[in-house]
């Protein structure tokens, strides 16, 4: 099947030579949910922008659902929802007259009882007949994702949805998301809250400075660049490593108190063993381990500081 989303060799330049996307290419398959994580100023909003036909490409080619968004803006702008950064809302319009605005702006048919199913999802049913002038920041966003959802579009953009929003919009949001990908919605995601990323997405993209520095699955992204570390509380400080320990990644931690290493998941032996009894020959008591898993947070941003050396 043809990814519903395919952007290749994507090139946006402006007055005097810079470029905000630089030579892009991304698939995205029907029914995922990816999120596009990179620092400020990375090209994200940019490149979410030209998919949904919002600003001009400069190089390059991109179909939605088949259709060029360019030679075929119409039919490939019904097939996306976005929830941008900005709360644009006429403030004295009621939630169900916005939702059902932007409904009937995409040519469909008024149907009441699917608004107010979408406003319900978002706790925004006993909110429909209030002003937008009325709601808090947080209601506002609500409300910007029941405009996206209003015409049932196969296609969801999120672009920093819960960024300064309260602890239940989160948690609100990301029920609908879930239940917009059991019904096959395809979902773009941007955050600064890496943590959510690494809790529904199926796969991650990474730009940073215009350009795509990786997309793959999570699992296997976790897997291939996390690493694991071993925390090993000692019962009395030591002031040096031993010899024997000069070959093995380890650290002594500044107080003497604990040592740290390093280990590779992957690795057939992950030397713990090893390491443990050298401990115990040299005299050294233990008083506690842990472990700690790299997140996709420490991933994202060793490979962002990486490519800014």
């Amino acid at each position: 099947m043809p990814p519903i989303i395919d952007v290749q060799h994507l090139i946006k330049s402006y007055a005097g030579g810079g470029r905000a996307l630089d030579d892009v290419s991304v698939e995205i398959e029907s029914g995922e949910i990816l999120a596009l994580l990179g620092p400020n100023g990375a090209g994200k909003t940019t490149l979410i922008s030209i998919i949904c036909g919002l600003t001009r490409i400069t190089e390059g080619t991109v179909s939605v659902g088949g259709f060029d968004v360019v030679k075929d803006y119409r039919k490939t702008r019904a097939l996306i929802g976005l929830v941008p950064q900005e709360l644009m809302l006429e403030p004295f319009e009621t939630v169900f007259e916005t939702v059902s605005l932007s409904r009937g702006l995409f040519g469909c048919k008024p149907n009441k009882s699917y608004i107010e199913s979408v406003l319900s999802q978002l706790s925004l049913l006993d909110k429909k007949d209030a002003q937008m002038k009325e709601l808090s920041g947080g209601m506002k966003r609500r409300v910007l994702i029941a405009k996206a959802l209003s015409h049932e579009p196969k296609i969801l953009f999120l672009d920093e949805p819960t960024a300064g929003v309260d602890v239940e919009l989160r948690r609100d949001m990301w029920n609908v998301v879930t239940e917009l990908k059991q019904r096959g919605v395809t979902i773009v995601l941007t955050t600064h809250y890496i943590e959510e990323a690494e809790e529904i997405a199926d796969r991650v993209a990474v730009i940073n400075g215009g350009k795509i520095l990786l997309i793959e699955e999570k699992d296997k992204l976790m897997k291939r660049l996390g690493t694991k570390q071993l925390r090993i509380e000692l019962q009395a400080p030591i002031t040096t490593l031993p010899d024997s320990l000069s070959d093995v990644d380890v650290q002594r931690a500044d107080d003497g108190m604990s040592l740290i290493y390093h280990y590779d998941v992957k690795a057939e032996r992950t030397g713990i063993t090893s390491l443990l009894s050298t401990l115990a020959s040299e005299g050294i008591v233990l008083r506690d381990l842990q472990t700690y898993q790299s997140s996709l947070e420490d991933i994202f941003v060793g490979l962002v500081t990486e490519e800014n050396k």
